[in-house]
């Protein structure tokens, strides 16, 4: 596991898939062997690529719950996460129709619940204002990678 915590949007570009204005975490608050929590305001910038018809559709919170996965596996791997695939979602609450109306930061929670070579479970939660916004699990494969 790497030591120190990424602390900028760039030093996390460097370690997922997504890059620019798609990668959506601003921080890093906790990290340990299981579990990732990260910060976010992007929510509220008007140039946010998930946004449609000028609104953030809460289901959008997935793809930020995904990122803090793939920040989890980087961090916890010591090296850039490939790109890997969600394959499923299964227990997907939605508390809000939407994110960008939510004062304050986002805070991307991600819980490894099964971890494999090729894959991981995670458990998710993001919140604002002081409550869950959306939950569920994810399962994610992740490509072969060369020996």
């Amino acid at each position: 596991m790497l030591t120190a915590l990424p602390a900028t949007r760039v030093a996390i570009a460097a370690l997922i898939p997504h890059q620019g204005a798609m990668c959506l975490l601003d921080c890093v608050e906790r990290l340990d062997a299981d579990s990732i929590l990260c910060a976010s305001a992007t929510h509220r910038d008007n140039g946010n690529p998930l946004r449609r018809d000028g609104l953030l559709p809460a289901i959008a919170g997935v793809e930020y719950a995904a990122q803090a996965m793939a920040l989890h596996g980087a961090l916890s791997d010591g090296e850039a996460q490939p790109i890997g695939f969600l394959s499923a979602l299964r227990g997907l609450r939605l508390s809000v129709e939407r994110l960008d109306d939510i004062a304050g930061p986002l805070a991307v929670t991600a819980t490894v619940e099964a971890r494999e070579r090729r894959g991981m479970i995670y458990g998710f939660t993001v919140s604002g204002g002081g409550r869950a916004l959306l939950e569920g699990q994810a399962v994610v494969v992740l490509p072969e990678r060369a020996p």
